[in-house]
């Protein structure tokens, strides 16, 4: 088994995932997927007819903001992030239309040191702040970036309420021009 413990967090469907370190004097080798492991309860569920297809990094410095990005069908995706270096705040937001977390928010702290993952399912928006410098993530997808169903909240959505730990220093401009949702949002259908 490639995992050390898979815990779902108060999210419907949200695992915080902690892989197997084998550790020596030289250090640490981690398995980070095996297909059929993410087989296997309670993940199973989430990868009926689900296979990783994209893999992305990305780097940023102390205080940063990224997100809340999401894609609706027919690109909706399930992700897994993990943290290479550095530590962040990471946030899921419940999107899910039928879901009894809907619009409510978790978040995480996932750095090198702890070598914990997140697993998102469909139809979560997924953001995180950096809290030291440096910070490098890499995430895995199940459906490829397209852009023309691609969907972002702001990061400061009152309506969301989310208590990023430190002041945003750095927020991209499409970040920041991502809308606030509507009163009347019905979410999105997975």
């Amino acid at each position: 088994m490639i995992f050390e413990s898979i815990t779902e967090l108060g999210l419907s469907g949200v695992y915080a995932i902690r892989f197997r370190r084998h550790l020596d004097k030289r250090g640490y080798f981690v398995e980070t997927f095996r297909k059929s492991q993410f087989r296997v309860p309670p993940l199973d569920r989430h990868f009926v007819g689900s296979e990783f297809l994209q893999c992305n990094e990305s780097f940023s410095l102390a205080g940063t903001i990224r997100g809340l990005h999401f894609q609706r069908a027919p690109a909706a995706e399930i992700k897994i992030v993990r943290c290479l270096s550095g530590r962040i705040f990471d946030i899921v937001l419940d999107l899910r239309r039928d879901s009894p977390t809907f619009l409510q928010w978790q978040g995480i702290e996932l750095s090198a040191d702890n070598g914990k993952a997140l697993l998102l399912p469909q139809g979560c928006a997924h953001g995180f702040q950096t809290l030291t410098d440096e910070v490098q993530l890499l995430y895995m997808h199940t459906a490829f970036y397209e852009p023309a169903v691609e969907g972002g909240i702001r990061f400061d959505d009152p309506r969301v309420g989310i208590n990023w730990p430190l002041p945003a220093t750095q927020v991209s401009a499409r970040d920041q021009q991502h809308p606030l949702l509507p009163d009347d949002f019905i979410g999105i259908q997975v």
